[in-house]
């Protein structure tokens, strides 16, 4: 399973806000795939690991 920012429309947004402010409170939403991780090489993992250095993220390589 994979989780990541959520793509919402402006309806579901404004509920949202709304909550985070009766609740004082604020929110974050997420979306969850299932998917699982694939196999690397060394070398692989290694160019991976450079780029998520460069670019200061981090990257899962999965099965599409």
């Amino acid at each position: 399973m994979l989780c990541s920012f959520a793509t919402l429309e402006n309806d579901k947004v404004d509920e949202i806000k709304a909550l985070e402010k009766e609740i004082g409170k604020t929110m974050v939403a997420f979306s969850c795939h299932d998917v699982k991780a694939t196999q690397l090489s060394e070398d692989e993992l290694a160019k991976i690991k450079k780029l998520e250095d460069k670019m200061g993220l981090s990257l899962v390589a999965v099965n599409a």
